[in-house]
């Protein structure tokens, strides 16, 4: 590398680090630094090597100058000695990168110009004559062997130099002898100066392109620490979303079933809010929201725990407490903080004027069936609880409180009349194809409704409906509103919907589902039946049967939520499904390299066997490019598209429109 290209090299090295506002004298500083904090050993060991081949050349004194070797090499002993006394204290004192290159320097010069003064005396002047070309040795120790900075080196090698010729003209060579050693000295001296002046340009190339690097990985660092916080953010409220808390709450989970630590789980839904929006406009109720948001923020903190928003206006709250008054007072804190903010809500129509907040707390009991969904599921009906008993106010989930029958049967009441009073509705999530990146396919989803608006949860009513029988009447609703104005409408569209055991030991089940694609005149390979592993199909013929009559029927069969049951790969022998679903747990496992290889042997496996392959709970971009990486051919999630209206689901803004406009 020539000196032209070692300097184009440092100023497009200071042209990559000006983002630092880093100046030229800037650059010098952090190298002197960096010189000083490095290698201090490899400078020790390196003049403890110098020091030793110094010596060791005593044997050459005693061969070529033996009449004044005793001198020469006492010369040696007390210069290599007192050197190497004075480094190890300097190192003590200081440990200053230019006064320890100094020493060695200056141990360079001395031990040279004093053995000269010594071995110059000696009668055996043509031999000393031809071991003077071994002095060039020492300028090379300066300029190469040690890594001095360039102003030490040219100064210490241009005296060793000078040694050299004043030696030289004393002793009186003859000229021709003076010519041709002085040359090589001059030579060598250039020649080595050259080197120690490319070797500093690229040691300092180094230290800028490892700067440079630096800089890149800390700006790669700070990049995906930024994405991964917007990736568990709410980009309204700046909480937690509900990616981030849950895997807080499975954290807080592993640690009450491995270690017995109890913790608060708290539902928090802001009180008609929907009529909050209709009477101030979306902007202000999104205005309301992070101005709660940043107050329930602030007391959940004061309890040590963690918030986010759960979706529209509800939040969710963990905290570490245990004791009975101390979960009392974190959700009557809770409470209170929204209430005294003050807000007007104009729209409501109760007495009250200002923005209240009801609040549904529930813990985690001791039992043989503890699963962390029913924690969820308590705070639902807490929160229930606290809706139905007027709002503004906190309800503790207690599984020996009478008002649980009492609301199971208000819920019980409600969904008999459902159907009639227009309260049940139906709800659409997309389905990617993630080969084609198109959407063909939609998840039905049923949603309940109070008369007053508020949405009931389905991990709510659902169980409910089952126990009643009520959601027979719901299925067939739900099956023909989906062929007559789903369907019919949207001739691209597939839609699947979940059954349950109680459809599939329905003696006639199988003719009504037929009768109703008849008089819709729907093909019937439009409409998938999903049916989950948590059923024990093996030991029940009856359901089996009617299984195999949908598919005989043209319908397709889903398997749902493969992976948390316990049929296992045992379903896939005993029924020709169609796709497979995959259980978002396995995805979110995806985040290690054993979760990943997992969902790909599972993949494998189902692939195996013949159906299709579904994800559910594709949530990031990441994941969706790990399903793209195993080949896997359907996606469901909130990162493809939430749950809507059928009208809305085609609509520009939507995920889905998104989705399939990058396609």
């Amino acid at each position: 590398m020539s000196r032209g290209d070692a300097r184009n090299n440092v100023a497009q090295d200071d042209a990559g680090i000006s983002d630092q506002q880093f100046s030229s004298s800037d650059l010098r500083g952090l190298y002197r630094n960096e010189r000083e904090n490095f290698q201090i050993n490899a400078v020790r060991s390196g003049l403890w090597l110098a020091v030793f081949a110094y010596i060791l050349f005593s044997i050459t004194d005693i061969i070529l100058i033996p009449d004044v070797s005793a001198h020469t090499i006492a010369v040696r002993f007390a210069i290599g000695i007192f050197v190497l006394i004075l480094f190890e204290f300097a190192v003590l004192r200081s440990k200053n990168r230019d006064v320890l290159d100094s020493i060695c320097a200056i141990a360079v010069v001395a031990g040279y110009a004093l053995w000269l003064i010594f071995a110059a005396q000696t009668a055996y002047t043509e031999n000393f004559s031809y071991y003077m070309v071994f002095g060039s040795i020492f300028m090379m120790g300066a300029n190469l062997f040690f890594a001095f900075r360039f102003e030490i080196s040219i100064v210490s090698s241009a005296l060793i130099l000078n040694c050299f010729f004043v030696s030289l003209f004393t002793l009186h060579y003859s000229w021709s002898y003076i010519i041709c050693l002085g040359t090589f000295y001059i030579s060598c001296f250039v020649f080595t100066s050259y080197l120690n002046w490319n070797l500093n340009l690229e040691r300092y190339n180094v230290f800028l392109n490892a700067l440079e690097a630096k800089k890149q990985q800390a700006e790669a660092t700070e990049r995906g620490q930024a994405l991964l916080r917007l990736s568990r953010t709410d980009p309204l409220t700046n909480l937690n979303n509900r990616r981030a808390m849950d895997d807080i709450l499975h954290k807080y989970w592993s640690d009450w079933v491995e270690h017995g630590k109890s913790f608060s789980l708290v539902l928090i839904d802001i009180d008609h809010f929907k009529k909050f929006n209709d009477h101030y406009g979306h902007l202000r109720g999104d205005y309301c929201l992070t101005l709660v948001a940043a107050a329930l923020g602030n007391v959940v903190h004061q309890y040590g725990g963690s918030i986010g928003r759960h979706g529209g206006e509800e939040f969710i709250a963990l905290a570490p407490v245990q004791h009975s008054e101390q979960i009392a007072a974190f959700g009557e804190a809770i409470r209170r903080t929204v209430e005294d903010l003050a807000l007007p809500h104009q729209g409501r129509r109760d007495r009250t004027s200002v923005v209240t907040a009801s609040v549904g707390v529930s813990t985690p009991r001791p039992g043989t069936d503890v699963k962390l969904e029913k924690i969820l599921t308590e705070a639902d009906r807490a929160l229930y609880l606290a809706k139905a008993s007027g709002r503004n106010s906190v309800k503790y989930f207690n599984i020996s409180d009478i008002e649980e029958s009492d609301l199971n049967d208000r819920v019980a009441k409600l969904l008999k009349e459902a159907i009639e009073r227009n309260l049940v509705s139906i709800a659409f999530q997309p389905i990617l194809n993630v080969r084609s990146g198109t959407v063909d396919t939609a998840e039905a989803l049923m949603r309940l409704r109070m008369p007053d608006g508020t949405e009931v949860p389905p991990r709510f009513f659902v169980p409910i409906a089952e126990e009643t029988g009520i959601i027979l009447e719901l299925q067939y609703w739900m099956i023909r509103t989906v062929c007559r104005k789903v369907l019919s409408q949207y001739e691209f569209l597939s839609v699947s919907i979940n059954i349950s055991h109680m459809e599939l030991k329905t003696p006639g089940f199988v003719d009504s589902v037929a009768t109703i694609l008849d008089e819709a005149a729907i093909r019937p390979d439009r409409l998938i039946f999903e049916i989950t592993e948590r059923l024990d199909l093996e030991r029940d013929s009856e359901i089996l049967a009617h299984v195999q009559d949908l598919k005989r029927l043209g319908i397709r069969i889903w398997l749902d939520d493969f992976g948390t049951g316990y049929a296992g790969l045992s379903w896939l022998r005993l029924v020709d499904f169609d796709t497979v679903k995959i259980d978002q747990t396995f995805l979110r496992d995806c985040k290690t390299p054993k979760g990943r290889t997992m969902l790909g042997d599972i993949s494998r496996l189902v692939r195996n066997c013949g159906p299709k392959i579904l994800v559910e709970g594709v949530e990031t971009a990441g994941q969706m490019a790990v399903l793209h990486e195993l080949g896997i051919d359907q996606a469901q999630g909130f990162y493809i598209g939430i749950p809507r209206p059928v009208d809305q689901l085609f609509s520009t803004d939507s995920a889905l429109q998104i989705l399939q406009d990058e396609a």
